[in-house]
C-alpha cells in the first residue's frame, strides 16, 4: 500500500512540474566582435588615428580588446569604459553626454563605477535589443572615435541577426 502511495505521489509531482519557458538570449559572437574591432581599427588607421577598440558583450564583459600600433597607454582602459557606458545607457556615449548636459540632475551618472562620459562608445544592437557595445579611444576627439566605430558596425550589419 505504501509503495502504491509513493508511486502515485511521484507521478503526481512529475505531472505538476512547471514547464520551463526558454528565452533565446542574443549576444555578439566572437567572430562578429573580431570583424567589428578590425574594421573599426582599420578605418581609424586610414584617417591617421592610433586607437584601441574594446567590444563588450551584453553583460558588460570584455569580449575583445585590440590595440593599434603607437597608441597611448590610456586607450585600453578608456575604450573599455566607453563601451561599458554605451552598454549601460543603451545609447552612444555622445548622446549620453548631451543628455547629462541638458539635465543637471543626471550629472551624478559620471560617478557610476566604470562609466566614462566621453564620445566613442556605441551600443551594438540586434533589432532593437542591445547585445553589446564597442568603445574606441585614441582619435583626436570622441566624435572621431565614434565615427570609426560606426564604420565597423556597418561592416558587420549582416552578422547581427
Amino acid at each position: 500500500m505504501r509503495k502504491g502511495i509513493g508511486v502515485a505521489l511521484l507521478s503526481g509531482l512529475a505531472l505538476a512540474a512547471p514547464a520551463s519557458a526558454q528565452m533565446a538570449v542574443k549576444d555578439i559572437s566572437l567572430k562578429a566582435a573580431q570583424e567589428l574591432a578590425n574594421a573599426t581599427l582599420e578605418d581609424c588607421a586610414k584617417k591617421g588615428f592610433r586607437v584601441a577598440v574594446t567590444v563588450v558583450d551584453r553583460d558588460g564583459r570584455v569580449k575583445l580588446i585590440i590595440r593599434g600600433d603607437g597608441t597611448g597607454p590610456h586607450t585600453l582602459s578608456t575604450s573599455r569604459r566607453k563601451a561599458f557606458t554605451a552598454l549601460t545607457f543603451k545609447a552612444t556615449t555622445i548622446a549620453t553626454v548631451e543628455r547629462v548636459a541638458r539635465n543637471p540632475g543626471a550629472a551624478n551618472l559620471k560617478d557610476i563605477s566604470g562609466v566614462l562620459l566621453l564620445g566613442g562608445g556605441v551600443p551594438i544592437k540586434i533589432g532593437s535589443e542591445v547585445v553589446g557595445a564597442v568603445g574606441v579611444s585614441g582619435a583626436p576627439g570622441g566624435d572621431k572615435d565614434e565615427a570609426c566605430a560606426m564604420v565597423g558596425l556597418k561592416k558587420i550589419e549582416g552578422m547581427l541577426r
